[in-house]
């Protein structure tokens, strides 16, 4: 039982830092297995693991199993046949089934740069269940009063945190910090990065001085699907509030590779609007 409620401690920890991982359990067992039913373990998105379901190949499979569930963002019930001619190459002459669950957050908001927009997209993001991290090298802009719940909070040069981030195919980037200089800087450190997502906040006319400046540096924005700038969809208003609305539903729109349509025009799979 201590082990259970230590993964599961582990497991909570996991999700309110967003990292995504897998809770394994062994429902049943037939004939010779490594453990019993019951046995769990905790498997995380890089494969590392807390406790166990017997070791070596069958565990071996398991994780693969599981870290295969985390990147599709759904588990499952899955059998592992220990018999000659059996799924799993072993000859234990016994059958082990698990179920996997998934804990993943469909993604993570990178803000770089913690002002007035910056907080307001932290807002949103909180309202609508997603994890952020902010940046700012100022902390009397980017601290725990003014962004609360935040995954990380880095103080150093919005650019220079891209990296500190960890910035992967899961993230999404807002670049809205205090000057042109910086939004360059992010945008190129961004780019330079599997993130999915990429908005950049500024007039027509400022986005496209800073695209040329970076096609200088063989960077191409405009032929990177992931970059939207000027960001937001184009719902009006022009208070941090309101950007921060616009900016997020675009993020949504994007995920979930929707058109933005109003829902009274969209029509059901039966074909009824």
């Amino acid at each position: 039982m201590k082990e259970n409620k230590n993964l599961i401690k582990m497991l909570s920890e996991a999700i309110d830092g967003g990292r995504g991982a897998a809770f394994v359990t062994v429902i049943s067992v037939g004939g010779s297995t490594p453990r019993e039913a019951g046995a769990k373990m905790l498997v995380y998105a890089d494969g590392a693991i807390e406790g166990t379901v017997g070791g070596g190949s069958i565990e071996a499979l398991t994780i693969k199993q599981a870290v295969d569930c985390i990147k599709k963002g759904e588990g499952g019930k899955f059998i592992f046949d220990l018999k000659p001619g059996g799924n799993t190459g072993m000859i234990c002459m016994g059958k082990m089934e698990v179920y996997i669950d998934v804990y993943k957050n469909p993604f993570k908001v990178l803000i770089l740069g913690g002002g007035h927009v910056g907080v307001k997209i932290a807002e949103a993001c909180r309202l609508a269940g997603y994890p952020y991290l902010v940046a700012d090298d100022r902390k009397e802009f980017a601290n725990a009063e003014r962004f609360p719940g935040a995954l990380a909070i880095i103080n150093e040069a919005p650019h220079k945190a891209v990296a500190a981030a960890c910035a992967d195919a899961e993230t999404y980037a807002v670049i809205v910090t205090r000057g042109h200089a910086l939004d360059k800087e992010c945008l190129e450190a961004v780019m330079r990065t599997p993130a999915a997502y990429i908005g950049m906040i500024g007039s027509k006319d400022k986005v496209g001085e800073i695209f040329r400046q970076l096609e200088k540096k063989k960077l191409y924005p405009l032929k990177d699907k992931r970059v939207h700038s000027p960001v937001g969809l184009n719902l009006g208003g022009k208070a941090p509030g309101e950007i921060a609305v616009s900016v997020l539903a675009e993020i949504i729109k994007v995920h979930y590779k929707r058109d933005g349509a109003h829902m009274r025009d969209v029509k059901s799979a039966g074909g009824k609007a």
